[in-house]
C-alpha cells in the first residue's frame, strides 16, 4: 500500500477529518463546549484549496483500486461540494456556537467527498450514509420551532427507506453480475434481464428518495421547513448536489435506453410541474424553497437524459449556479427570534426599504432560480434542454421547458412583496448580520463571474 498515494489522493478528506478531530479534541480537552466556527472554516477551506489544487494539476490515481479513484472530474466535484459549505458555515456563525453543529457538517462533507470518488457500490453507499445520517440530527439542532422533531423523524424514516432500497438493488445487480463495481449498473441498462432491470430501478428509485423527487418528495418541505436556515440551505446545496453527483458517477456515460426511459424522464418531469406548482401556494420561505429544490432536482436528473459526455458538463454547471443562487438567497434573508414568523413570506413585504441590500441580493436569486437571462440560472437550464435535445428527445425537452415556466410566477411573487408591498410593522429592522454579508459577497461574486464569462468555466469541465 502506497501511503503518499493515500495522503495525496484523500488529501481533501484527511484535512475535514482534521478539522472534525481538532474540534473534537479541543472541546474534551477544555472540558466544556467551544465555539468551533474557526476551525471548521479552516478546515473547510483548506480542504476545498486542496481539490481545486488536485484539478487544476490534472492528479489522477486509485489509491484503492476498484473502489476509490481520484481524478480531475471528481477532484472539481469535491472543490465544489466543499466550496459551497463556506456560506452555509458563515450564515451559521450567528446561530450556532456548540461543537456538535461544525463536527456534523464537516462528517457530512467527508462522506459527499467519498461519493464523488466512489467505483464501487460499497464505497458509494458508505459515502451517502456518511453524508446523510449527520444531516437528520442537524434538522434537531437549534429546535427553534415544535414541528422540528418530527421533520427530523420523517427525514429519518425516509431516509432509512432509500437506504433499504438501494441495497436492496445492489443486491439484485450483485446477483445478475457478480460484480460490485458501479459500472454494472451502466450494463444493466443495455439488458432486458428482469434482474438486472429491477436492480437499477430500485437503485434510481433510492437516488429519487435522496433527491425529492415526486413521488418521492414528501420529506422534503418538512424537513426543510422544521430545519434552522442554515440547516435548511445546507441541505438544499451541498446534500442535493453530492446525490446528483452519485447519480452522475451511477449513469457514467451509459445512455438512458427505452426500458429506462420512462422512470428516468417522466418522474423528473411530474417533478418540475408539482415542484414549481405547489410552491405557488406556500406561505412559508423555507417551505417554499423546498417545493422549488423539488423541480430543480427534475431539472438536473432531466441532464441524463442527454449525451453522455455532456451530462457532466450540463449537471456541474447547474450545481454551482444554483447552490450559488440558494445560499445567497438565505444568506440575504432577514432572521429574528421569532423563526417561525420570519420564515413567512409576508414577513418580505417592504423589505427593499427597511434593508436594501438583502432585497437586492434575495431577488438576483430569484431571478437566477427562474431561469432568465444573463443570470447564471438561465446558462444552467439551457445546458440542461440543450443536450436532451441533441439527445433527440424533443418532446420531453419541450414538456420540460413547459413545466420550467410555471415556477416564474412565484419567484416573482417574492420580488413583488419586497420591492411593491407595503412592509409589516412587526418585521426585523435593522442592518444584516456581518456574516451574512460576507456570506452573500462570497456567493455574488462567482455568480457575477458566471454570468458575464460562462464559457471560462465550461471550457474547463
Amino acid at each position: 500500500m502506497n501511503w503518499s498515494v493515500i495522503l495525496t489522493s484523500m488529501l481533501p478528506e484527511h484535512l475535514l477529518l482534521i478539522g472534525m478531530l481538532a474540534i473534537l479534541g479541543l472541546e474534551i480537552r477544555s472540558g466544556h463546549s467551544r465555539d468551533g466556527f474557526a476551525l471548521a472554516l479552516l478546515s473547510v477551506g483548506a480542504a476545498a484549496a486542496a481539490a481545486l489544487w488536485l484539478f487544476v494539476t490534472g492528479y489522477l490515481a486509485e489509491p484503492f483500486p476498484q473502489h476509490f479513484l481520484v481524478d480531475p472530474a471528481s477532484s472539481l466535484s469535491k472543490a465544489v461540494l466543499i466550496a459551497l459549505a463556506l456560506p452555509v458555515l458563515l450564515i451559521s456563525r450567528d446561530d450556532f456556537a456548540e461543537t456538535p453543529y461544525y463536527t456534523l457538517v464537516l462528517a457530512s462533507l467527508y462522506g459527499a467527498c467519498l461519493v464523488v470518488s466512489s467505483t464501487s457500490f460499497p464505497t458509494l453507499f458508505l459515502g451517502i450514509e456518511i453524508m446523510s445520517l449527520p444531516v437528520y440530527a442537524l434538522v434537531l439542532l437549534g429546535l427553534l420551532r415544535a414541528q422540528s422533531t418530527e421533520a427530523a423523524l420523517k427525514y429519518l424514516v425516509l431516509g432509512g427507506a432509500a437506504t433499504a432500497t438501494l441495497l436492496m438493488g445492489i443486491s439484485l445487480l450483485y446477483g445478475w453480475s457478480g460484480s460490485l463495481q458501479i459500472e454494472t449498473f451502466g450494463a444493466a441498462l443495455q439488458y432486458s434481464d428482469p434482474l438486472a432491470m429491477a436492480g437499477a430501478a430500485l437503485i434510481v428509485a433510492a437516488l429519487f428518495l435522496k433527491a425529492a423527487v415526486v413521488p418521492f418528495h414528501a420529506w422534503a418541505p418538512d424537513a426543510y421547513e422544521g430545519a434552522s436556515a442554515p440547516v435548511t440551505a445546507f441541505m438544499a446545496t451541498v446534500i442535493k448536489a453530492g446525490v446528483l453527483l452519485a447519480a452522475l458517477r451511477i449513469f457514467g456515460t451509459t445512455p438512458v435506453l427505452q426500458p429506462m426511459l420512462g422512470l428516468v424522464a417522466m418522474l423528473p418531469l411530474l417533478s418540475m410541474a408539482w415542484g414549481n406548482l405547489a410552491a405557488i401556494r406556500q406561505v412559508s420561505f423555507r417551505r417554499m424553497i423546498a417545493y422549488s429544490s423539488i423541480g430543480h432536482a427534475g431539472y438536473l436528473f432531466y441532464a441524463l437524459l442527454g449525451d453522455g459526455d455532456g451530462r457532466w458538463q450540463a449537471i456541474v454547471f447547474y450545481l454551482i449556479a444554483y447552490g450559488l443562487m440558494n445560499l445567497l438567497a438565505f444568506a440575504a434573508l432577514p432572521r429574528g427570534a421569532d423563526d417561525e414568523r420570519q420564515d413567512r413570506l409576508d414577513a418580505l413585504k417592504g423589505l427593499y426599504r427597511r434593508r436594501p441590500f438583502s432585497a437586492v441580493m434575495i431577488a438576483i436569486a430569484m431571478l437566477s432560480l427562474a431561469g432568465l437571462p444573463p443570470l447564471p440560472g438561465f446558462v444552467a437550464k439551457f445546458l440542461v434542454f440543450k443536450n436532451v435535445l441533441a439527445a433527440g428527445h424533443t418532446m420531453y425537452a419541450v414538456a420540460g421547458l413547459v413545466a420550467s415556466y410555471l415556477g416564474i410566477y412565484f419567484y416573482l411573487r417574492v420580488i413583488q412583496y419586497m420591492f411593491m408591498t407595503e412592509q409589516d410593522p412587526a418585521a426585523a429592522h435593522g442592518s444584516p448580520r456581518r456574516y451574512a454579508v460576507a456570506a452573500s459577497l462570497l456567493c455574488l461574486v462567482p455568480a457575477t463571474l458566471l454570468m458575464f464569462f460562462p464559457g471560462w468555466l465550461l471550457e474547463r469541465l
